[in-house]
């Protein structure tokens, strides 16, 4: 079952941010240091512009993600796509373009306001083809064999019952159906500091699964054809800040923690019988 404290701590952190985005004299919130917020090295740079000119400026704003799982999907016209935890709805809109008149996005996202967003966003990117839904990760309210393709973009590694959201992932799932994930993962050990910083799981980093043991849970919940390739390895001088900012005493873990974090690229396959 997931852990309700860390769903509140990430649905309050979200929904901060995208009230954020949707007045930006409130403020932001959380500092431009801080992971899974703009102008960090995990979400920097993830999107061509040729990729974004035709979006809302609000649903770029609000990516909060480490990679580009709509680069990543192979999405084809009439495709049934689904986004876990959609936030502002950008990888929703580039799915929904790529499988057209006939296909449709579904995003699903447990944040009223990044709900909010995202349907003001789809209103004026004028996206007929997209349905945002209210739910958890761990519960997609979606009928099974339902969906081709599960994108996600660093939304996985929030979850603290990520086997439950991988067994939700391959139910929905048609057979023959792909996930094709953007997510942080780990590169050996970690600190026991950084597991235990709230602060570091809602910012994408605390909930990181050990490489390995992301490829072994797939498996364990029926994926196929399995395979993680880190893209973009990060130094602790990327992540000095914000786990200044969350107490951690970076100089002292610093050879711990130096390359051990990677945004991946996770694909998978749910077998046809």
């Amino acid at each position: 079952m997931p852990d309700p404290t860390i769903q509140t701590a990430v649905r309050e952190k979200y929904g901060a941010f995208a009230r954020s985005v949707s007045t930006p004299a409130a403020g932001g919130c959380c500092g431009p240091s801080s992971s899974c917020c703009g102008g960090d090295p995990i979400t920097a740079d993830l999107y061509a512009d040729a990729q974004t000119q035709d979006l809302p400026a609000e649903a770029v704003a609000a990516s909060l993600g480490c990679g580009n799982p709509t680069a990543l999907a192979q999405l084809e016209p009439g495709q049934v796509v689904l986004d876990l935890g959609s936030g502002g709805g950008i990888d929703v809109l580039l799915s929904a373009k790529r499988v057209g008149p006939t296909g449709h996005a579904y995003g699903l996202d447990m944040t009223d306001d990044m709900l909010a967003l995202a349907r003001e966003n789809q209103r004026k990117a004028g996206a007929t083809n997209v349905e945002f839904l209210k739910g958890t990760i761990e519960a997609i309210p979606l009928p099974d064999d339902s969906v081709d393709v599960i994108i996600s973009n660093c939304v996985i590694n929030l979850s603290s019952d990520k086997d439950a959201v991988l067994r939700e992932a391959f139910r929905v799932l048609k057979p023959g159906g792909r996930l094709a994930v953007s997510d942080v993962v780990v590169r050996g050990e970690v600190p026991a500091d950084v597991r235990r910083s709230m602060e570091l799981w809602v910012g994408c980093i605390a909930g990181a699964l050990e490489q390995d043991e992301y490829v072994s849970k797939l498996e364990a919940a029926g994926f196929a054809d399995v395979d993680l390739e880190p893209w973009r390895v990060y130094k602790v001088d990327d992540a000095r800040t914000f786990l200044t900012d969350a107490g951690v005493d970076v100089d002292r873990l610093a050879p711990e923690v130096d390359g051990r974090f990677a945004s991946a690229f996770i694909r998978a396959r749910k077998p046809r019988s």
